[in-house]
């Protein structure tokens, strides 16, 4: 089918939500909530809005008196994670909107302004992190730590091709891998990092980090469940878009970006951290990307994966546990939805 954008005000749209589309429809560019067709996305909106949160109510103090006691592979580490990090939220800050001019669906539209948002937010709670723990040399260090290491260098060009490859060519088959690209980015690439900083937690070690990850993480589940979303009603509504080929190049996708952050995720970690083995990771990457595959309705790729082989990390990471003696702060959780479930959407 061909794309196009959406003009900024189509006089000749249709405010028919059953005629909506989520591409390729023909919208006003009108928002109006009370005539929605996805009901999920305005329930998506509200939770989104109501996360808010911001990231220097969280404490670091404890936090910078930790860094200089890390190990030097805990440090090293630590730093990586965070140039990855940060490289990944610059990255979704700057390309949602171009993701967002070719959806027709003005519930959606509000998402992913939101959703974009939150990545600005998330790139501000890492220069707080680096501006609260360590020097201003190690600070630039990490800002450029991609620039130095290949391993980061090798990730951080994976994605952004895919990106710029519907920059350049924005065909519908090249929307719906830049859709595939963005959930792979949000519900895998983010996984091996979360838990080593959860893994610190445990220890005692970086609890304001981990709290600012646990907040952070709390967006980029939503942030997945959308995408989620976006994908099931493009399939649905454009059946003979997802060709053999299509579907060929999504599974090779999750393939590649499964093996990536394996690699990556040895690689930062390497057996030296408790509760982090090379075969455990191996193993919870997988397992993830199965459950990923399963909710858009694709063929999982390791079914000889079945259990989750790290349910610490999902107890940890659980907004609801956190206890404001443990972390010594006011916990900033202005939700008034937590129950909500976007996994099971």
């Amino acid at each position: 089918m061909e794309l196009s954008k959406k003009k900024l005000f189509n006089e000749h749209g249709d405010r028919d939500w059953g005629k909506r589309r989520m591409i390729g429809g023909n919208t006003t560019n009108l928002i109006e909530l009370n005539n929605v067709k996805y009901e999920w996305a305005t329930k998506m909106y509200r939770q989104m809005m109501n996360n808010f949160w911001i990231p220097e109510e969280i404490p670091l103090a404890q936090d910078a008196k930790d860094y200089k006691n890390l190990t030097q592979f805990e440090r090293q580490s630590y730093d990586k994670i965070i140039s990855f990090l940060i490289f990944l939220d610059s990255l979704q800050t700057s390309n949602l909107p171009n993701v967002n001019e070719y959806i027709t669906a003005p519930e959606v539209n509000l998402c992913l302004t939101v959703h974009t948002f939150q990545e600005a937010v998330h790139s501000q709670s890492y220069s707080y992190i680096l501006d609260s723990v360590c020097s201003a040399e190690v600070r630039d260090r990490i800002y450029n730590e991609w620039r130095e290491d290949k391993h980061l260098l090798r990730r951080n060009r994976l994605i952004t091709d895919l990106y710029e490859r519907f920059i350049d060519e924005p065909t519908s088959e090249n929307l719906v891998r830049t859709i595939m690209a963005n959930y792979i980015l949000e519900g895998i690439y983010f996984y091996s990092g979360f838990s080593f900083f959860y893994a610190l937690g445990r220890m005692g070690k970086m609890l304001g980090t981990v709290s600012e990850i646990k907040y952070i993480q709390r967006d980029e589940l939503t942030h997945l469940a959308l995408f989620q979303g976006i994908f099931r009603e493009i399939r649905r509504e454009n059946p003979d878009l997802f060709t053999n080929e299509l579907l060929a190049d999504l599974n090779t996708m999750m393939r590649t970006a499964v093996e990536h952050e394996i690699t990556w995720g040895q690689y930062i970690t390497n057996n030296q951290i408790n509760g982090l083995s090379n075969e455990i990771l191996d193993q919870y990457i997988k397992y993830l990307s199965n459950e990923r595959m399963r909710k858009i309705g694709l063929d999982v790729l390791y079914p000889e994966v079945i259990e989750h082989p790290m349910k610490w990390v999902e107890s940890f990471s659980n907004m609801n546990s956190m206890k404001t003696d443990f972390f010594e702060q006011k916990v900033t959780n202005y939700t008034k939805s937590s129950n909500l479930n976007w996994d099971d959407m």
